[in-house]
């Protein structure tokens, strides 16, 4: 294309007075997952007849503090879902940033073929009150229990309650990953402290 036949780009300006959006662009509905999708991303054990088992999960909400329930998707199309389904218990373990290519890999693979605690040299520890272990190597580890499997059927969608949860304080990395939807990761970064501000953190502080 020749420099006389090229159209002028249109000023910032121009463009947004067009776009009675102004400068937004519009994505599919369906990718609404990448900017809503909660973090941290997290490593869920269970236990199938004794056999321990690790996923990869991107998709759990906290729903409310006490009793504590988390809201996450799990699916037949996971291996782990049978497993879940049948003790209606599981562990969902915390990875760091430092674990990120190991928690995408263990993503990329089935339970059905490998032993995913040997193939990727991680530590299983006994949990107290479930059959599912502990991940060792994770910064926390939260013992689950299935409180309600209503909407499994429809949307695979599990109601866990916290029962216990493990935190190692001497770990020394300690930030966590967000996953963007799109194979990228945003790593947690500064904290800022609105402790006081916050009048419903007052309530459930130690």
């Amino acid at each position: 294309m020749s420099p006389k036949s090229a159209k002028p780009a249109k000023s910032r300006k121009a463009s947004a007075r067009s776009n009675p959006r102004g400068g937004f662009e519009e994505l599919p509905a369906h990718k609404a997952y990448r900017f809503l999708e909660a973090g941290p991303i997290v490593m869920v054990t269970t236990s199938d007849k004794g056999k321990p088992n690790i996923m990869t999960m991107g998709f759990h909400m906290m729903i409310q503090h006490d009793p504590p329930l988390i809201g996450c998707v799990i699916g037949p199309w996971d291996h782990s879902y049978k497993a879940l389904c049948e003790t209606g218990e599981c562990v969902i373990a915390i990875p760091t940033v430092d674990l990120a290519t190991t928690v995408v890999d263990i993503g990329n693979c089935s339970g059905a073929d490998i032993d995913k605690f040997s193939t990727f040299r991680l530590t299983a520890l006994p949990a107290q009150d479930v059959a599912a272990p502990l991940i060792a190597e994770c910064l926390v580890n939260i013992e689950c229990k299935v409180a309600d499997r209503a909407l499994a059927g429809r949307y695979n969608l599990f109601i866990l309650e916290a029962v216990r949860i493990w935190v190692d304080p001497n770990r020394k990395e300690r930030r966590t990953m967000h996953h963007n939807g799109d194979g990228t990761f945003t790593i947690d970064g500064r904290t800022i402290n609105l402790q006081e501000r916050m009048v419903l953190w007052k309530q459930f502080q130690d």
